[in-house]
């Protein structure tokens, strides 16, 4: 775990950086403002505010009386500046020291930018070797800057010019590698450097040598067959034993098993304690499967606490004992000192995608709140542990809601599950019910019950457990906090956690840990809950996935400062939650805001770069730096302070495929096939995600779509031979169950995305996309006034509070049914109506000019309303276009 080993020097001699001209590097020192527990001041020297990962501020400029007074001072296209990309999207979240701001660029090399004026200092682009697409963060200390690249390389650069001063590539004292150096924020600390491994089959913490980035230790989350730990409380554990004996053919499953460090740790100077968090098991079969890998596989979804000098290990606290879920708790761990009981605690918060949290005491690893061992259902090839740890206040559900199918119940809860799964079906008045004869009483003979347990089956709830067949539950591998760093205030006492809901079915040749249950709302929020008691203060479901790097910010003012995937900054009143402030970057947010002060002036700033979690090609990716204070009067491209809205997000689930004209097919959709044409043993009754052929259809409305489950006349060779299933969701529009052979017809009369799936087993799912063309309609559109003065009233940061308003005359015989939207030309996503009054013969429409403003130029410009309409109950679908005069 410890000692001398070898270590690779590389490049010591100091390469260029693209920049300004800076001096020399400062004295070996701690950055400005760097501290343990106590709330940052004028910088924030590390990814997590502090040494604690509180992301709380001091700073007061900015409070909950001014904030609608913030606005832009700044924006810096990072990957514009010299040596330019056209690189877009990271993960990174910037730190400040001595007022000047460092962070990862989309390229994987880092930037320095004046926090004041956005302007460039210096930024580094390696030559003879390259960067990684993902970073996460860089940190300061000893006048350098830190960070990783492609080759596990860590580097460290010169603070005030982005010169290399050493290149190393650590290995073990015996050459063993210690995993994939590069993707996790590094963290500095006393004259060390903690770099963190990521990915493959095993991965390391390892602590170097701020000075010249030689090794000092490492610690392994899947331990050595003979690795026996004891605490600091006196108990002893053969870790390695808890993975079970050696393969048959000699292979060690711990020493393959991943459980690695995927985020960067925190650190206790008083205590002189660092602390990792280690992730799931994934060896022997696969993450799913545990039948291999006996025991609670430590130190897989467990934290560690180890001697911040020398890594000798103190203490650990497993969260989940032989995680086959994923549900691996590795978020950054946040410190604090509080009062429990009256009593003073050193705590430490830990928990993230099990949507809980548990508080420990950091000097020993034992529960400070109430934490309960609750009995499982076990399954009897899994090997699964009979008892989990339970925190007894809870953050998030336990299980998935199963809601009715109704249009009226649209959305629906935002833990409603998908129907079919867990033998949850729907019965004629759209109830999902348990049919015990479903696909999951195969499973019956091998599971059992804790005594008392309150149904006959699972019901969707947390480590359910499954074996080859999907069985759904919640949080998931996305879902709860996953990576986002929770806040601490020393103000409130209330701890601040960003969740994701994503609700993800498992078995034991699931890719990615598991299928995300295709057709479902990703959505998610923020919640504060009371660090001295777990009991939640306040929730806010802002409707977008906040589990991917929105960490949020606290502030002494009692303002909560989180970005979201959909390019919105916000501030929040940190005591309830309500939004006070938001703004639209124009490209997603997934890292966490900073806040720092420079020349007596309080900044916040924000990297909206944009990611693919969970949203995929959906999100709109850049490269921009804002920084905002009290009367900034940056303006954008629209010549107000925001940008555009960015292109709307796929928040469903989507199925895999391409788009399919239904007039290619014969509007046909054959269940439980992997294609058209093979007639093959292998491809009938496909259980595949994709069996639903083809999985996405697009028609217009009117058309009557045939689902068929297709028998001898079609495949002749290898019908299928089982009854298959199109339950639509969560509308409930039909729910045909088809003997081979069989056809259902459908008449989809409206637009719309109809997802739908099998009963037999739920994992293939399509969605019929239905679509109105647009009937232009010339001079049926105008707004009142022609000239839209979107002059602010007082000054360039206040507010646009007044409306504007549309009238669309509609053609003889037709009204209006549904779907006003305003299209600007900035934005890809339309703005609707505030209100929309339908009349004899026409519509009234009226739209906020703040939701306007960032998405019109100056001058000349055309504006576009669509809308849905009826005519002789079919509906259809007219647009009108009219020139305005913008004034700014």
């Amino acid at each position: 775990m410890a000692g001398l080993g070898a270590l690779l020097l590389l490049a010591l001699t100091a390469v260029p950086a693209h920049g300004l001209a800076a001096a020399a590097p400062a004295e070996s020192s701690a950055p400005s403002g760097l501290t343990g527990l106590e709330p940052t001041g004028d910088d924030m020297p590390t990814v997590g505010g502090n040494l604690g990962n509180q992301h709380y501020s001091s700073l007061t400029q900015i409070g909950k009386r001014n904030v609608d007074r913030l606005a832009p001072a700044w924006r810096t296209h990072v990957s514009a500046v010299e040596p330019a990309s056209d690189d877009v999207g990271q993960q990174t979240t910037p730190i400040v020291v001595d007022g000047v701001i460092y962070l990862d660029s989309p390229s994987g090399g880092v930037i320095a930018v004046d926090g004041a004026t956005g302007a460039s200092v210096w930024k580094w682009e390696p030559t003879e070797f390259d960067t990684v697409d993902t970073r996460r963060g860089v940190s300061a200390g000893e006048g350098r800057i830190y960070t990783l690249a492609d080759g596990d390389r860590v580097v460290a650069l010169d603070q005030a010019t982005g010169e290399q001063v050493w290149v190393v590539q650590p290995t073990a004292p015996d050459g063993q590698s210690l995993g994939n150096l590069e993707r996790v924020a590094t963290v500095y600390n006393d004259g060390i450097v903690y770099a963190h491994a990521a990915n493959g089959d095993r991965a390391a913490v390892v602590a170097l040598d701020a000075d010249d980035g030689s090794y000092l230790w490492h610690f392994f989350g899947g331990p050595d067959r003979d690795a026996v730990y004891t605490d600091v409380n006196g108990n002893t554990v053969a870790a390695g034993e808890t993975w079970g004996p050696p393969l048959p053919d000699g292979t060690e499953c711990a020493l393959i098993g991943g459980a690695t460090p995927w985020i960067h740790g925190s650190v206790d100077p008083e205590l002189g304690m660092y602390y990792m968090t280690f992730g799931n098991a994934r060896s022997c079969r696969s993450s799913q499967d545990g039948s291999l890998r006996p025991g609670d596989n430590l130190f897989s979804s467990t934290l560690v606490a180890v001697d911040a000098a020398t890594g000798d290990y103190k203490w650990h606290y497993q969260s989940i004992r032989h995680d086959v879920w994923d549900m691996d708790n590795v978020h950054p761990p946040t410190l604090a000192n509080i009062a429990v009981a009256g009593e003073p605690r050193k705590v430490l918060f830990y928990g993230s995608k099990s949507g809980h949290q548990f508080v420990l005491d950091r000097t020993n690893g034992q529960p400070v709140l109430p934490v309960v061992e609750k009995e499982m259902i076990t399954d009897s090839r899994q090997n699964h542990a009979e008892t989990q740890p339970f925190p007894e206040k809870r953050l998030l559900p336990e299980c998935v809601v199963w809601e009715k199918l109704d249009p009226d119940n649209v959305p629906g809860d935002p833990w409603r599950a998908v129907p079919n799964y867990n033998g949850y079906q729907p019965d004629a008045e759209g109830n999902l019910v348990f049919n015990p004869e479903s696909y999951v009483a195969a499973d019956e003979p091998f599971l059992t019950y804790p005594q008392n347990y309150p149904s006959d089956h699972r019901q969707g709830c947390m480590y359910d457990p499954q074996w080859d067949l999907p069985i759904l539950s919640t949080t998931s591998q996305n879902g709860g906090g996953d990576w986002s760093n929770n806040a601490y205030s020393h103000s409130t006492n209330m701890v601040y956690f960003p969740y994701g809901t994503n609700p993800v079915a498992h078995w034991n040749g699931a890719a990615a840990n598991g299928q995300r249950a295709i057709g479902q709302y990703q959505t998610g929020g923020i919640l504060g809950y009371d660090a001295s008691t777990g009991e939640v203060r306040w929730q806010n479901h802002l409707g977008t996935d906040m589990s991917h790097g929105q960490g949020p910010l606290a502030t002494a003012s009692d303002l909560l400062f989180a970005g979201q995937i959909d390019g919105r900054l916000l501030a929040m009143n940190a005591r309830d939650g309500k939004v006070l402030w938001d703004f639209q970057t124009g490209t997603g947010i997934a890292s966490a805001p900073v806040t720092y002060s420079v020349n007596g002036e309080q900044y916040v700033a924000v990297f909206a770069a944009g990611s693919t979690n969970p949203y995929g090609a959906s999100v709109t990716q850049g490269d921009s730096l804002w920084a905002f204070k009290l009367g900034g009067s940056y303006t954008t491209e629209s010549g107000s302070p925001e940008g555009p809205d960015p292109a709307p997000l796929s928040i469903r689930r989507p199925v895999s495929g391409a788009a399919v004209e239904g007039a290619t097919v014969g509007n046909t959709v054959l269940l439980a096939r992997g294609d058209r044409t093979t007639d093959t043993a292998a491809v009938r009754d496909s259980t595949a995600q994709n069996a639903m052929q083809p999985t996405h259809l697009r028609v217009p409305v009117g058309s009557t779509v045939t689902f068929l489950n297709p028998g001898a006349e079609t495949f002749p060779g290898f019908p299928n031979q089982k009854e298959h299933c199109a339950t639509q969701f969560f509308e409930g529009e039909f729910n045909a169950r088809l003997q081979p052979g069989e056809t259902y017809q459908h008449t989809f009369d409206r637009a719309g995305e109809y997802f739908f799936n099998d009963c037999t087993d739920p994992r293939p799912t399509g969605k019929i996309e239905v679509y109105l063309t647009p009937q232009d309609q010339p001079g049926a559109l105008r707004f009142l006034p022609s000239r839209l003065n979107l002059e602010p009233k007082k000054s360039i940061f206040s507010p646009v509070t007044s409306k504007v308003f549309a009238y669309f005359q509609l053609p003889r015989g037709y009204t209006y049914d549904s779907g006003a939207a305003l299209i600007a030309p900035l934005s890809q996503n339309p703005v609707e109506p505030t209100k929309v009054t339908s009349l004899k013969n026409h519509v009234v429409l009226v739209f906020d000019e703040a939701d306007i403003d960032h998405n019109v130029p100056e001058g000349q410009t055309s504006l576009t309303v669509r809308l849905n309409v009826l005519r002789d109950g079919v509906q259809e679908q007219l647009t009108s276009t009219a020139t305005v005069r913008v004034v700014k």
